[in-house]
């Protein structure tokens, strides 16, 4: 069981049946609601993870504008989630920062995989 997250770009409700195919026990969703037109809103891709009895989180990380706390919240967030666990912003690029920026500091352990990207 990977203690490292992988990371993607927007996930649409629908990306939720394959997740759980796939192996994954959880979901943090790092994109705030509203941020481009047409996104899917965090409560219906909750509701499409809870369905498929995944675990969510949704945290919400504002472009350039991540914080100590937002690392701190998001190792307690990522500490209790069942593994493995899937993390997606628009890009991936800001779910990756935030886990990086949260082992930079010591508030995660490093775990056994790399940072890696999903096949």
């Amino acid at each position: 069981m990977s203690q490292v997250p992988d990371f993607a770009g927007q996930l649409l409700p629908e990306h939720m049946a394959e997740l759980k195919t796939r192996g994954y026990a959880s979901v943090i969703n790092n994109r705030p609601d509203g941020e481009e037109a047409g996104q899917p809103t965090s409560a219906q891709v909750e509701a499409a993870a809870r369905e498929q009895g995944l675990s969510y989180v949704h945290q919400p990380i504002v472009p350039g504008q991540m914080s100590e706390f937002d690392m701190e919240a998001f190792a307690r967030h990522f500490t209790e989630l069942n593994k493995p666990v899937m993390m997606f912003c628009r890009t991936g690029s800001r779910s990756s920062t935030l886990y990086q920026g949260a082992l930079d500091r010591g508030m995660l352990d490093a775990g056994e995989d790399p940072v890696h990207e999903p096949s």
